[in-house]
Protein backbone atom coordinates (compact mmCIF):
# COMPACT_ATOMS: atom_id res chain seq x y z
CA UNK A 1 0.00 0.00 0.00
CA UNK A 2 2.88 2.31 0.58
CA UNK A 3 4.39 1.78 -2.88
CA UNK A 4 2.56 4.59 -4.62
CA UNK A 5 4.19 6.13 -7.65
CA UNK A 6 3.77 9.76 -8.43
CA UNK A 7 2.54 10.16 -11.98
CA UNK A 8 3.01 13.38 -13.87
CA UNK A 9 -0.35 14.63 -15.16
CA UNK A 10 -0.64 14.86 -18.91
CA UNK A 11 -1.96 18.14 -20.20
CA UNK A 12 -4.99 17.95 -22.53
CA UNK A 13 -2.95 19.44 -25.37
CA UNK A 14 -0.34 16.68 -25.16
CA UNK A 15 -3.01 14.01 -24.95
CA UNK A 16 -4.85 15.32 -28.02
CA UNK A 17 -1.69 15.54 -30.11
CA UNK A 18 -0.77 11.93 -29.43
CA UNK A 19 -4.24 10.40 -29.40
CA UNK A 20 -4.99 10.53 -33.13
CA UNK A 21 -2.83 10.10 -36.16
CA UNK A 22 -4.09 10.71 -39.69
CA UNK A 23 -2.33 8.72 -42.38
CA UNK A 24 -2.08 9.69 -46.05
CA UNK A 25 -4.79 7.13 -46.86
CA UNK A 26 -7.16 8.79 -44.41
CA UNK A 27 -6.29 12.23 -45.81
CA UNK A 28 -7.09 11.03 -49.34
CA UNK A 29 -10.39 9.51 -48.15
CA UNK A 30 -11.32 12.76 -46.43
CA UNK A 31 -10.39 14.77 -49.51
CA UNK A 32 -12.51 12.56 -51.77
CA UNK A 33 -15.38 12.62 -49.27
CA UNK A 34 -15.19 16.42 -49.24
CA UNK A 35 -15.60 16.49 -53.03
CA UNK A 36 -18.70 14.29 -52.87
CA UNK A 37 -20.24 16.21 -49.99
CA UNK A 38 -19.70 19.46 -51.88
CA UNK A 39 -21.48 17.97 -54.91
CA UNK A 40 -24.36 16.69 -52.76
CA UNK A 41 -24.66 20.02 -50.97
CA UNK A 42 -24.88 21.94 -54.24
CA UNK A 43 -27.56 19.56 -55.52
CA UNK A 44 -29.39 20.04 -52.20
CA UNK A 45 -29.18 23.83 -52.56
CA UNK A 46 -30.63 23.60 -56.08
CA UNK A 47 -33.54 21.41 -54.93
CA UNK A 48 -34.18 23.69 -51.94
CA UNK A 49 -34.26 26.66 -54.31
CA UNK A 50 -36.64 24.91 -56.69
CA UNK A 51 -38.88 24.01 -53.75
CA UNK A 52 -38.84 27.62 -52.51
CA UNK A 53 -39.70 28.91 -55.98
CA UNK A 54 -42.47 26.31 -56.19
CA UNK A 55 -43.85 27.59 -52.89
CA UNK A 56 -44.76 30.88 -54.49
CA UNK A 57 -46.66 29.22 -57.32
CA UNK A 58 -49.06 27.49 -54.90
CA UNK A 59 -51.96 29.76 -55.87
CA UNK A 60 -51.81 28.84 -59.53
CA UNK A 61 -51.44 25.14 -58.67
CA UNK A 62 -54.58 25.30 -56.54
CA UNK A 63 -56.47 27.06 -59.34
CA UNK A 64 -55.45 24.31 -61.76
CA UNK A 65 -56.63 21.60 -59.36
CA UNK A 66 -60.06 23.18 -58.89
CA UNK A 67 -62.02 24.09 -55.78
CA UNK A 68 -63.18 20.53 -55.02
CA UNK A 69 -59.69 19.02 -54.72
CA UNK A 70 -58.69 18.02 -51.14
CA UNK A 71 -55.47 20.04 -51.30
CA UNK A 72 -57.53 23.18 -52.10
CA UNK A 73 -58.82 23.11 -48.51
CA UNK A 74 -55.32 24.00 -47.27
CA UNK A 75 -55.37 27.22 -49.23
CA UNK A 76 -52.63 28.96 -51.16
CA UNK A 77 -51.04 30.44 -48.03
CA UNK A 78 -51.01 27.11 -46.23
CA UNK A 79 -49.47 25.36 -49.22
CA UNK A 80 -46.85 28.11 -49.54
CA UNK A 81 -45.91 27.71 -45.88
CA UNK A 82 -45.65 23.93 -46.22
CA UNK A 83 -43.38 24.25 -49.27
CA UNK A 84 -41.21 26.87 -47.58
CA UNK A 85 -40.79 24.58 -44.56
CA UNK A 86 -39.79 21.77 -46.91
CA UNK A 87 -37.26 24.10 -48.56
CA UNK A 88 -35.73 24.89 -45.15
CA UNK A 89 -35.61 21.19 -44.28
CA UNK A 90 -33.77 20.59 -47.58
CA UNK A 91 -31.47 23.59 -47.17
CA UNK A 92 -30.14 22.94 -43.65
CA UNK A 93 -28.47 19.54 -44.26
CA UNK A 94 -27.07 20.85 -47.55
CA UNK A 95 -25.56 23.77 -45.66
CA UNK A 96 -23.99 21.40 -43.12
CA UNK A 97 -22.55 19.25 -45.92
CA UNK A 98 -21.13 22.31 -47.65
CA UNK A 99 -19.46 23.53 -44.45
CA UNK A 100 -18.10 20.00 -43.82
CA UNK A 101 -16.62 20.02 -47.32
CA UNK A 102 -15.02 23.43 -46.91
CA UNK A 103 -13.54 22.67 -43.49
CA UNK A 104 -12.33 19.23 -44.61
CA UNK A 105 -10.58 20.67 -47.67
CA UNK A 106 -8.85 23.25 -45.49
CA UNK A 107 -7.84 20.61 -42.95
CA UNK A 108 -6.45 18.22 -45.56
CA UNK A 109 -4.70 20.79 -47.72
CA UNK A 110 -3.15 22.83 -44.88
CA UNK A 111 -2.93 20.24 -42.09
CA UNK A 112 -5.23 22.37 -39.94
CA UNK A 113 -6.43 20.46 -36.86
CA UNK A 114 -9.04 23.08 -35.93
CA UNK A 115 -10.62 22.89 -39.39
CA UNK A 116 -10.82 19.10 -39.09
CA UNK A 117 -12.49 19.51 -35.72
CA UNK A 118 -15.00 21.97 -37.22
CA UNK A 119 -15.61 19.59 -40.12
CA UNK A 120 -16.35 16.71 -37.76
CA UNK A 121 -18.67 18.97 -35.77
CA UNK A 122 -20.63 19.78 -38.96
CA UNK A 123 -20.80 16.09 -39.87
CA UNK A 124 -22.05 15.27 -36.36
CA UNK A 125 -24.74 17.96 -36.71
CA UNK A 126 -25.69 16.58 -40.13
CA UNK A 127 -26.23 13.05 -38.80
CA UNK A 128 -27.96 14.34 -35.68
CA UNK A 129 -30.38 16.30 -37.88
CA UNK A 130 -31.14 13.26 -40.01
CA UNK A 131 -31.48 11.08 -36.91
CA UNK A 132 -34.07 13.43 -35.42
CA UNK A 133 -35.82 13.63 -38.78
CA UNK A 134 -35.97 9.82 -38.99
CA UNK A 135 -37.38 9.61 -35.46
CA UNK A 136 -40.08 12.10 -36.47
CA UNK A 137 -40.90 10.11 -39.62
CA UNK A 138 -41.03 6.82 -37.73
CA UNK A 139 -43.34 8.38 -35.13
CA UNK A 140 -45.53 9.80 -37.91
CA UNK A 141 -45.70 6.44 -39.68
CA UNK A 142 -46.53 4.69 -36.40
CA UNK A 143 -49.37 7.15 -35.80
CA UNK A 144 -50.66 6.60 -39.35
CA UNK A 145 -50.53 2.83 -38.89
CA UNK A 146 -52.40 3.03 -35.58
CA UNK A 147 -54.98 5.34 -37.14
CA UNK A 148 -55.48 2.98 -40.07
CA UNK A 149 -55.86 -0.04 -37.79
CA UNK A 150 -58.32 1.77 -35.49
CA UNK A 151 -60.30 3.06 -38.49
CA UNK A 152 -60.32 -0.44 -40.00
CA UNK A 153 -61.62 -1.93 -36.76
CA UNK A 154 -64.26 0.79 -36.50
CA UNK A 155 -65.43 0.23 -40.07
CA UNK A 156 -65.45 -3.57 -39.62
CA UNK A 157 -67.45 -3.24 -36.41
CA UNK A 158 -70.41 -1.54 -38.11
Amino acid sequence: MENFEEIDPISPEEEEEESLWISEDIRSYLYETAKWTKFLSIVGFVFAGITAIGAFSAGSVLEALGPNHPIAKIGATGLTIVYLLLAVVEFYPSYLLYKFSAFTNQAVLFGDQFSLSDAMHKMKSFFKFYGILMIAFIAFYAMVMITVVVAGIAVAGR
